[in-house]
């Protein structure tokens, strides 16, 4: 890993969300909620009415569904510190990848409904395990769900920042609505090339949808702050997975981080993609990375110019 670090000089760290007041905050709940009646939460728009029980491509009602949460010690450095990042992760996903690690919770719907009390709980449980943070996955689709169990949290004492882990797949219109509630932003940039992502995400805009997206996140958070005590407290964090035979289309990613998002992004090039769900049936998805396709990436992100590359 590269150790380049921009410090915080902050001894004492308020997230975002505390500092906006109670009726703002309030107001976001309020419309978040009133859009589950014509969903467009993310780019697919389905436009079903939620509360009325229909279910689009996330196939998810108007409650809360967790598949399973706790300190997550496997994360980036800087969200596990000592005590590891306090992870939810939230069943179904707007992503259909043929290829997901974790396709028994977003594609079988591993987990089950629970209230907002029950959301703002686990939060606060979290919390009083030590974690350094409240790391949201998969997050998108729940995100009416996530703020109305926020404000029960805040009233409960929390205070940790947000982590909002996603696929990268958003809407620009759902980021603004987060503005001022979310310090850490960590997106998937999957894919460069859309007939790729329609191939093995179902998201032909993918691309396009990301880099809109990473941009929005940039404005409002910039690039990954960290403690003296190496903990992150708001900002840009990215992930790419490697894939196999050049798939995930590196070159441009890279490119586009570094030329239209910042140099300093905080960047994890991924090497553990393994064959999962439906993989096999899709060649070169059938097989692991190899040293020299993960060396070339490393290569190609720091030709760029990306100055803090996690690996």
């Amino acid at each position: 890993m590269q150790k380049r670090l921009l410090r915080n000089s902050q001894s004492e760290f308020i997230p975002s969300y505390l500092k906006l007041s109670k009726e703002i905050l309030q107001e976001k709940t309020e419309e978040a909620l009133e859009r589950l009646k014509e969903c467009n939460f993310c780019p697919r728009e389905c436009g079903v009415d939620r509360t009325a029980g229909e279910l689009g491509f996330c196939r998810t009602a108007d409650l809360p569904i967790v598949s399973s949460w706790g300190p997550h010690f496997g994360e980036e450095p800087p969200l596990v510190g000592r005590s590891g990042s306090g992870t939810i992760f939230f069943t179904h996903c707007n992503l259909h990848c043929l290829f997901c690690q974790n396709y028994t919770i977003s594609h079988l719907g591993e987990g089950q409904e629970v209230s907002f009390e029950k959301l703002a709980s686990i939060m606060l449980s979290l919390q009083a395990m030590g974690c350094h943070n409240i790391n949201l996955v998969t997050p998108t689709h729940q995100v009416p769900m996530i703020l109305k169990a926020l404000m029960i949290a805040i009233e409960g004492g929390l205070r940790l920042p947000i982590v909002y882990n996603c696929g990268g797949y958003e809407s620009i219109n759902t980021l603004r609505l987060l503005e001022g509630i979310i310090d850490i932003y960590m997106p998937d940039f999957k894919y460069s090339d859309p007939e790729v992502s329609k191939k093995y995400s179902l998201a032909e805009d993918y691309p396009e949808r990301a880099k809109a997206a990473l941009k929005e996140m940039h404005r409002q958070v910039g690039d990954l702050r960290i403690n003296s005590e190496g903990i992150a407290e708001r900002g840009l964090l990215v992930r790419h997975l490697i894939m196999p035979g050049g798939l995930a289309g590196t070159k441009e990613v890279v490119r586009f981080i570094a030329e239209e998002i910042s140099k300093d992004t905080y960047i994890n090039i991924m090497d553990q993609y393994h064959p999962c769900f439906k993989a096999f049936e899709y060649p070169p998805l059938d097989r692991r990375i190899t040293p020299r396709e993960f060396e070339e990436a490393l290569t190609l992100a720091r030709r760029a110019g990306l100055r803090r590359i996690l690996y």
